[in-house]
């Protein structure tokens, strides 16, 4: 059995459970302080406001990450939201059991504990969170029960055991159909079938349904986007629902149908060989040399290059891309250096947003990240804020990421990221988020014209997909390496 059984207080039968469970991952709002119908509301524990109150303490993505953990230790059915509640409090003290006190919170050696208990269940399901190319959804995959691949007819991807008794299916289709129509349809009752709709949820921009069969058990979840619909499908036969239940809990939690940003990473390795357990900071491992340091630059033109003043301090030599650099002007004032870049190479302008973002708005930011000691391109979110009444972003960077352009959803260039990241540790196996300064177009174009130089602003158009944003701005996007 991959996953120890979830133990349960509810009076209610095995298949509703399950189904309860499950509809609480489609409800991230909410899941967290989900109770069974009919149970009686409980007046305020003193012991678990405080331990909300550590909980909360906690960035946001180590929250998710001790949820997602208990899920994988078989204590937690609710959804991973980063919200402390009943189900939350009560499964980290099922977990604790004899190891301390039942207060809510786990101490330093109880998370490693959990982190080391949930890995283990990853590993042994052979758990990987992919982004399925047919449909664009990011989604977990247990790859040990689940090693078959193959398209389905509708143009999504199916995975499944190898005797075909676990099948787990993607979907999209494009903008037009409508999900409560799909909804009634996934729900309507037919007297000619034995199929029963143990559970059903609709929400404006999601359903959720479970049920079974004579032998099987189902769960499906559509969500509705500007893309269109996505979402998956997973039936499986009865006798395995005491495996499968839980694993069904896990795929649901890392279901994410328009992803943004880049896929959850890896743990990174530690001191002495040992895995870093997921939600617990370990040291991010540097793919640069003790000689090099690393930075973004924007390509302006063939010959020319924006980047931030941290990047190119004190380096000996400079490359951006496979092309040397040299610095032509640094200015103090906006916090950008211009590069001239030597051979020759095709660039298309970026197109400059002139407007500044309201408070809050989206961003897409393009850097480069370490992959196995390469640096590899990465889609960051990012959120325009102001700082001591400046220009800023929030957005979860990384040393080495210095210069990173930041573009709107239009895929129009808002500001360059001119403070140098300095965090050192992952959470959750990402950066926290933080607030950088960002040299704002009024700044671009006002460096880029001691320098005789500007950038075409860029017309208001259709929001555009991360991928597609992507897509418009990566070959423009390059990695700086600084010789020290």
């Amino acid at each position: 059995m991959m996953l120890r059984a979830c133990q349960t207080h509810l009076r209610i039968g095995r298949a509703r459970a399950a189904a309860l469970a499950l509809a609480l991952l489609g409800a991230p709002h909410a899941g967290a302080w989900a109770q069974a119908p009919g149970a009686q509301a409980q007046a305020p524990n003193p012991q678990m406001a405080a331990a909300q109150a550590s909980f909360e303490a906690m960035p946001e993505a180590e929250r998710k990450a001790i949820q997602s953990d208990l899920i994988w230790a078989g204590q937690f059915n609710g959804a991973v939201s980063g919200a402390f509640g009943p189900l939350t409090f009560r499964a980290i003290n099922t977990f604790k059991g004899a190891r301390g006190l039942a207060d809510g919170v786990l101490l330093p050696t109880e998370r490693v504990a959990l982190a080391r208990t949930a890995q283990a269940a990853r590993d042994l399901a052979g758990f990987r969170i992919l982004v399925d190319e047919k449909t664009g959804v990011q989604i977990g995959i247990p790859t040990k029960l689940l090693p078959r691949r193959d398209a389905t007819p509708s143009g999504g991807s199916r995975w499944q055991s190898t005797d075909e008794k676990v099948t787990l299916d993607t979907t999209a289709s494009p903008p037009g159909e409508d999900l409560a129509a799909l909804f009634e349809k996934a729900t309507a009752v037919n007297p000619n079938s034995p199929r029963k709709v143990t559970y059903k949820l609709l929400r404006p921009d999601f359903f959720v349904v479970t049920g079974e069969t004579p032998t099987g058990r189902f769960y499906r979840r559509l969500s509705a986007g500007p893309q269109g619909l996505r979402g998956f499908s997973i039936g499986y036969d009865k006798a395995l629902a005491p495996t499968v239940d839980k694993l069904v809990i896990a795929i649901a939690a890392s279901f994410e149908p328009f992803p943004t940003g880049p896929l959850p990473t890896a743990p990174s390795a530690v001191a002495g060989g040992a895995a870093a357990q997921p939600g617990v900071s370990a040291p991010l491992q540097p793919a640069a040399r003790s000689n090099e340091r690393y930075g973004v630059a924007l390509v302006l033109d063939e010959r020319t290059a924006l980047s931030a003043a941290p990047a190119v301090d004190a380096c000996r030599s400079l490359r951006v891309g496979n092309r040397a650099a040299k610095l032509r002007l640094r200015d103090d004032a906006s916090g950008l250096v211009l590069l001239d870049l030597d051979g020759a190479g095709a660039a298309k302008p970026t197109g400059l947003r002139a407007e500044a973002p309201r408070a809050d708005k989206a961003l897409v930011l393009v850097a480069y990240g370490n992959d196995a000691g390469k640096r590899v391109a990465v889609a960051l979110p990012g959120q325009s804020v102001q700082a001591g009444g400046k220009p800023a972003l929030r957005a979860p960077l990384q040393p080495g990421q210095a210069g990173a352009p930041a573009f709107d959803r239009q895929g129009r260039l808002v500001g360059i990221v001119i403070d140098n990241p300095s965090d050192k540790v992952l959470i959750a196996g990402v950066a926290p988020q933080r607030s950088y300064a960002l040299a704002d177009a009024a700044a671009i174009q006002a460096m880029l014209g001691k320098a005789g130089a500007s950038l075409p602003p860029a017309a208001a158009g259709s929001d555009l997909s991360t991928g597609a944003v992507v897509e418009r701005v990566s070959s423009a996007v390059q990695p700086i390496v600084c010789g020290l």
